[in-house]
Parts: C-alpha cells; sequence; structure tokens
C-alpha cells in the first residue's frame, strides 16, 4: 500500500501563490508517476498535472499552463506543486494521487487539502 498526504492548501488572494506537498510512504521504485487533480464544488475532478518518478517528463493540463509546475524530491519521495498567478477559478480541493508501473489508472490517492482563491 502507498500512502499519499498532502499539505500546504489554504486561502489566497487572485494573483498570489501556494506550493502544495505531497509526501508518499514509500520509494519511487514502486510507482511510475505522480500526479495532481482537483475537484471544485459541483463539478467532476479533473487533471491538474502529472509527473514520472525518475526522469524529467511532466504534463500539465491547459488551464495552468505557465502558472503551476509540478516538481519532486525522490530523497524525501515528495511531489510538489508551485501555484502561481492564481485566479479564483482555481479554487478546489486538490488531491494527490500515483499510479503504479503498467496501470493506465492513477489508484493511490490522499485525502485532498483545500485551495481557495480570492478575488
Amino acid at each position: 500500500q502507498v500512502q499519499l498526504v498532502e499539505s500546504g492548501g489554504g486561502l489566497v488572494q487572485a494573483g498570489g501563490s501556494l506550493r502544495l506537498s505531497c509526501a508518499a510512504s514509500t520509494s519511487g521504485s514502486t510507482l511510475s508517476d505522480m500526479g495532481w487533480f482537483r475537484q471544485a464544488p459541483g463539478k467532476e475532478r479533473e487533471f491538474v498535472a502529472r509527473i514520472r518518478w525518475s526522469g524529467d517528463s511532466t504534463y500539465n493540463a491547459d488551464s495552468v499552463k505557465g502558472r503551476f509546475t509540478i516538481s519532486r524530491d525522490n530523497v524525501k519521495n515528495t511531489v510538489y506543486l508551485q501555484m502561481n498567478s492564481l485566479k479564483p477559478e482555481d479554487t478546489a480541493v486538490y488531491y494527490c494521487a500515483a499510479r503504479r508501473p503498467g496501470y493506465l489508472e492513477f489508484d493511490y490517492w490522499g485525502q485532498g487539502t483545500q485551495v481557495t482563491v480570492s478575488s
């Protein structure tokens, strides 16, 4: 089992920044990707960004390109989401997720952390 624990959410004004962290209770050898998703009230959960556990491959959703950056620290088994130029529409619960090698879906999920952007 892999446990994911997010932190770093909070309330910020539009244009501000936050950094989310996700600590994984396992070494990277058991994971292929880690990602961030978000779910706003009344909306479906949507993909935000993902990163390969090895190598430099990352991918961001169009809605956050140029504003959000995903990165990782393999020593700390932690993935980060740096969020800049935040907008009110970024308000959501943000979830960290992990995917095992050979799996199409992300099958490990954190508990979520609330991000609220005020206008």
